[in-house]
């Protein structure tokens, strides 16, 4: 049971780490505080929660691996690599992309309800 929670005390640190060195972190968490700031004043449903909750865990999740990537990377050499630079460019799109993604989710459920509140 120790190991446990020692691992989950090293997971926590990794979180801790990420949004207080990390920028895009910062951003991202902002972000992410904003759209859950926004459900709650718009009242959201418990489905639109679901798909905002995870489109923060997956955007979050990604930036997070994808921070780890470029560290390790970077740990491998310092000189450019072509390799190097196509999977730190893979990793930075596959952030993009859920970012994309996150954001017409987002304006599929918020859009509607701002406006039926602008127009009532």
């Amino acid at each position: 049971m120790k190991i446990f929670w020692k691992a989950l005390h090293l997971a926590a640190t990794g979180i801790y780490l990420f949004f207080k060195y990390e920028r895009n972190a910062k951003i991202q968490g902002c972000i992410a505080l904003a759209a859950i700031l926004l459900g709650i004043v718009l009242h959201v449903s418990k489905t639109e929660w679901i798909f905002i909750l995870i489109c923060i865990a997956l955007v979050i999740a990604l930036e997070m691996l994808n921070t780890a990537i470029e560290k390790t990377c970077n740990q491998i050499t310092v000189q450019f690599q072509p390799n190097i630079k196509t999977i730190k460019d893979i990793a930075a799109g596959a952030v993009l992309w859920a970012s994309c993604i996150s954001a017409i989710i987002g304006c599929l459920i918020f859009i509607p309800k701002i406006y039926a509140l602008i127009t009532t």
